[in-house]
Order: C-alpha cells, then structure tokens, then sequence
C-alpha cells in the first residue's frame, strides 16, 4: 500500500533526519529494511521515528559486515545513511561500493555541513546548521537573542525531509536512465533553502534584519501571538486587509479608531489595544468566536492537546500506533493510499526473517551468525 510499494530501501541505522528521512519513506509504502548496530540500545520511551521497518542488527565492523550490506543493496532500490564524511567509506559501504554492487542504487546521504566544503568533518547541530544557513538570526523578539526552532528547521525540514524528496527524485531519474547516483542531503543548505521567500523580501526591501521589524516574524501586531485571560495564547494571522477587517469586525473594534494596518509607527498601539481585549477572555473563549473563520485566529496547541483538535480528529492527523499517539503518515493519495504504520521493532527483531526474504539463504544466516556478524 502506498505509492512508493514495491520499493526496497536499505536504512544504516542512525539518530534524528536519517530515521526521520526512512519513516517518510516508509510511511508511503517502501519496504525498508532498518540495519541496527550490535548492542544496539535505544531509549526506554518509545521511539516514534523508528516506526513502519523491520530491524536487523549487522555487525558493520566485522569483516562479514560490510559485504552483507552489499548483498542487502544488490536487492534494494535506495540506500540512506547519516553517518559523517568518510565512515560509510571505511567500512566498505560508501556510494563506490554500494554502487558497483548496483549500478541503479540511489545512495541518500545527510549530514549537517554536507559532503564536501570545509566544515564537512566538523561536528555540530540543528543549532549550528540552522545559525550559519541565515535561518536562526530572524526568528525571536524584537531586542532579544535569536531563538532556536527546536530541530524541526535544520534536522527534519532541512535535512530529513529534504533527503527524502532527493531520494524521491533520484528514484524516478533512476527509472528513466538505469543509473543511480549519489544525494547529498546537507541540513546547512536545506535550512537555507527553507528561507528562499526571505531572500526575496530582503532583496526587495521589504524585510529588515533586526527581530521582530517585519511582517512574518512577529513584529506586525495582525500576525503574532497574544496571551488570553487564562495565560493561554492565540496566533493572529490577519495578513490580508479583508482578514484583518474581519478580524477587527468580529472584535468589535472600529478601523476608523485605529491606526491603519500598515503604518508601522501605529503599529504600538494597534498591538497594545489588541493584547488588551485579547487578555479580557479565555483562549477557548475566544476561539468560540474567532476560531475557523477568516479572521484568520488559533489556538496555540500543546503537543499533548493537538490531536484532540476538532480538525485534527476529522482529518485523522494524529493516529495510534502501538499505544503512542502520534503523526499520522503525510501527504494523503486518492488512488494509493498508504496503510497505518507498524509500531516500532526492537533492534535484530527480524534479522532472519528479513534477510531470508531478501535473499541470504539459510545456511549463510548460520555461517553469519556463528561468526557473529549478525544477532
């Protein structure tokens, strides 16, 4: 089920926008095949990211290793690993290898400063990426430090999700010219290429490089967040004049008595007068009123509260899977949709089953794993 059934993806096992890259892939439907590390230990609480692929644990190290990875890519379709510059190499399993095993593999590769340039080796995180791709600087309040965006620019947006579609993509290229290649997935330039739109109002003049100066970053007061009676918030998205008179209509605010939306020197007073009506009642309060409407205003959900959302809960965007609510499997197809992922699996949970059924035969299993170079 799904739109990319049919296709074997082998995983190296890592943390963050690899895991993240094959649960993508495997939630449209890709058969994914996670190798685990021996002694392989992940966290007690259950980890999402690891949902929807069988597990099997490879000793990467041992001289059999590698060449069982070959063995596993002569069948597969994609390869993705997150591992730094120069390790896949050493273990015999970089794109050289993988590649002459299977002259159609796409090879998906992430890491943060990307393959090449001169910071590929250096560690980091999201953090980091994020600072030196421009996209950490604009985001705070308007006389305060920048504020990070969790992981979600750098790890996920910028790195898993990015690999993803460069693996989509190869695939399909793959499929007309009968060669694979290499994606390099560098969260560096994928959280750059997530501020494309900011490049442009700067190139334009319409956007200043101080915090909090600008439309989009909470510096106009028709598109922030203000605090509600009960220290709940609301997101304002008012942009279009005819959202922010419906906006001002539904408050019973008169724009005659306001100053005009785009005056930037009016711009104190049309955000005190709004974060003083906003505080009068409760944010469920407001929502009643405001909330689906083209006054363009949210409530601000906590992960625990999201996916009991009226909306939420109609478009089935959170599910179950193994007790552990969570994001459901996106975007939707007409004609392929994909099914409810498994829960995750345990490292080596089905070392022989999995490589049975793509191709290790029953005696090469035993020889493995007496040499211990599977468990």
């Amino acid at each position: 089920m799904g739109p990319l059934a049919g296709i074997r993806v082998v995983e190296l096992a890592g943390i963050g926008p690899g895991p993240f890259a094959a649960m993508l892939l495997a939630d449209l439907g890709a058969e994914v095949l996670r190798v685990d590390r021996p002694a392989s230990s992940r966290p007690a609480w259950p980890t999402v990211l690891a949902r929807g692929r069988r597990s099997v644990v490879v000793d990467l190290k041992h001289p059999d290793g590698a060449g069982l990875v070959l063995d596993l890519v002569a069948a597969a379709a994609a390869l993705v690993e997150g591992f730094r510059p120069g390790v896949a190499e050493r273990l015999g399993i970089g794109p050289d290898a993988c590649l002459a095993r299977n002259p159609r593999l796409v090879y998906g590769r992430v890491t943060g400063w990307g393959q090449e340039g001169p910071w590929r080796r250096a560690a980091g995180h999201d953090i980091d990426y994020v600072a030196v791709a421009g996209a950490l600087h604009p985001i705070g309040q308007a006389g305060g430090p920048p504020v990070p965006p969790l992981n979600l620019v750098g790890d996920f947006g910028g790195g898993g999700m990015l690999l993803a579609l460069g693996v989509v993509a190869a695939l399909l290229e793959a499929g007309r010219s009968g060669r694979g290649q290499v994606v390099d997935a560098a969260m560096v330039d994928g959280a750059a290429l997530l501020t494309t739109q900011f490049h442009e109002l700067l190139a334009a003049g319409l956007w200043r490089e101080e915090r909090g100066a600008n439309l989009l970053d909470g510096g106009a007061p028709f598109y922030g967040v203000y605090e509600t009676a009960d220290g709940r918030h609301l997101a304002v998205g008012a942009l279009e004049p005819q959202f922010f008179a419906e906006l001002l209509r539904r408050l019973g605010l008169a724009a005659g008595e306001l100053p005009d939306q785009l005056d930037r020197d009016g711009w104190p007073v049309l955000r005190e007068r709004l974060a003083g009506l906003f505080r009068t009642r409760t944010r469920d309060q407001w929502c009643e009123l405001l909330a689906g409407t083209d006054a363009c205003v949210a409530p601000v959900l906590g992960l625990g509260e999201a996916p009991a959302h009226p909306h939420n809960r109609a478009r089935g965007t959170f599910i179950e899977v193994g007790g552990v609510t969570q994001p459901a499997p996106a975007p939707r197809f007409s004609r392929t949709p994909p099914g409810p992922p498994s829960p995750p699996a345990p490292p080596g949970a089905h070392t022989d089953q999995a490589l049975a059924d793509w191709g290790v035969d029953p005696g090469e299993l035993a020889r493995l794993r007496a040499a211990g170079a599977i468990g």
